[in-house]
């Protein structure tokens, strides 16, 4: 077994945390996703998580099912295509969005692999989703030299989840994604990351998510359920 998956069976590395000593959902889905037979350019594959993704734990996909040992972690099927996207920002506009990132003052995970303003240049992706006016959120984001279709779908997981955050300032954790992932961007690229709140609903919000890249083309869309905690 590698440090990602090996056939059906899988394990987190604690590098790619979210909430302190569980998996960022975006990879863990991503994991997930790719394990059930998702491939780059292929149909929109839904995951949704049951618990939080443990770290440094042997899991397995079965039927469709993830499992560490009894525990039924996440569940992997054939998503709805998804229609829309969020529309595009250019990369100037989502630099100065990205200034007034509300988890510079205050993040519920600061080590977050993907938003964790705690996390050095390097070692987290370091997606920043600021507002914008109309209430979507954008984030530059300069790809890492080893990009996978799991770091993608990692993209789209949080610049989503903070259009909730940011209008209702509490703290949500992913619940079910539906993503595709057209194509793979460049190490390197400096690519735009935008997120929208499609609906809020008790604790149940759903966002949307799109990464385009440098040449404004649309590389990876999702839409994904988020529950809020508190």
């Amino acid at each position: 077994m590698n440090d990602v998956c090996d056939g059906r069976e899988m394990r987190i590395p604690a590098r790619f945390n979210g909430p302190p000593g569980t998996g960022n959902g975006g990879w863990c889905a991503g994991v997930f996703a790719l394990a059930g037979g998702a491939a780059i350019g292929g149909p929109a594959v839904q995951v949704t998580l049951r618990v939080p993704p443990p770290l440094e734990t042997s899991l397995e996909l079965r039927d469709g099912s993830v499992f560490a040992g009894g525990t039924l972690v996440a569940e992997v099927a054939a998503g709805t295509a998804i229609a829309g996207a969020v529309p595009p920002v250019p990369f100037d506009e989502a630099v100065a969005a990205s200034r007034g990132y509300p988890g510079f003052a205050h993040h519920p995970f600061p080590t977050c692999f993907v938003c964790g303003p705690d996390r050095a240049p390097g070692d987290g992706l370091r997606i920043f989703p600021g507002p914008l006016p109309d209430g979507r959120t954008a984030a530059p984001w300069t790809v890492p030299a080893d990009v996978t279709a799991e770091t993608v779908w990692a993209a789209l997981d949080c610049p989503g989840g903070w259009s909730a955050i940011g209008s209702s300032g509490r703290a949500f954790l992913l619940g079910r994604i539906t993503a595709e992932v057209t194509a793979l961007p460049e190490p390197g690229a400096g690519c735009v990351v935008a997120g929208a709140l499609s609906g809020l609903d008790g604790r149940k919000a759903t966002v949307d998510s799109t990464v385009y890249g440098p040449d404004g083309e649309r590389l990876a869309t999702a839409r994904a359920v988020w529950l809020a905690v508190i």
